[in-house]
């Protein structure tokens, strides 16, 4: 089942995510979650999050157990989000839908929302009713607010788009990562192993990949050069678990 994303994160994979490799396994583990973008993209798995940053994994935690009542009660038009009365990671999620494209909610509606332009893309009507119509397709999803040093090796589909080796990377709150350990980390995950980077990125054999839409750039017509490591595990066409 093909979701659309439930917040707007940077680097998020949502738009690539059909060019990589199809998860061969039942479960899908996500040690970066970021927005999930990969995992939206066949919900109905046994989906795993793993989360350092707190506030992400606060906001998956909220979104798996939020009714769609809930999310339909929120204020359709908001302009900053002290001004709302309610939990706090209904706060982080209406603050991403504010100023698309960040790691981290934001407080005040952006130029473009509160311009009104393309206003299907910020918060408002639309969004938080497709928010509401996916969040009982996500009950079975799990989140954990741990590094991903501690997750047990399992054999199952594992997509691993950290913050990326270079100065984009550096955008994240959570950046400090040993990429030598990382990589040795994922040579030794069971299963089938999908490994995200951008070009440049050397603590894997990576290959060519994609060119993918980025933010930024004039008129939007910014483009990032993605790389891809995988171990070649399993066939495409069926799940294995």
């Amino acid at each position: 089942m093909n979701l659309k994303p439930f917040f707007c994160y940077y680097g998020g994979k949502w738009r690539s995510a059909p060019r990589y490799p199809r998860p061969i396994f039942g479960t899908v583990i996500e040690p970066f979650a970021g927005g999930a973008g990969y995992s939206l993209r066949y919900s109905q798995l046994n989906v795993i999050l793993y989360e350092v940053d707190p506030v992400i994994h606060g906001l998956w935690d909220y979104l798996i157990k939020v009714s769609s009542q809930e999310i339909m009660s929120l204020p359709d038009s908001v302009d900053n989000v002290d001004d709302l009365t309610c939990a706090e990671e209904a706060k982080w999620l209406v603050g991403f839908w504010l100023n698309k494209a960040t790691t981290q909610p934001c407080k005040t509606a952006s130029a473009w929302a509160k311009g009104g332009l393309r206003p299907n893309s910020h918060w408002g009507t639309v969004i938080k009713g497709r928010i509401a119509s996916q969040v009982d397709m996500i009950r079975h999803w799990r989140v954990y607010n741990q590094s991903y040093e501690n997750i047990p090796d399992q054999k199952v589909t594992w997509f691993i788009d950290p913050p990326y080796q270079n100065a984009v990377g550096r955008h994240y709150k959570f950046n400090k990562v040993d990429f030598n350990k990382l990589g040795v980390w994922c040579q030794s995950r069971s299963g089938q192993v999908v490994v995200c980077e951008q070009e440049g990125a050397n603590w894997l054999p990576f290959e060519p990949f994609a060119k993918t839409k980025a933010m930024g750039g004039t008129r939007g017509k910014a483009y990032s050069e993605e790389v891809i490591w995988a171990n070649g595990c399993g066939s495409p066409s069926i799940f294995d678990e």
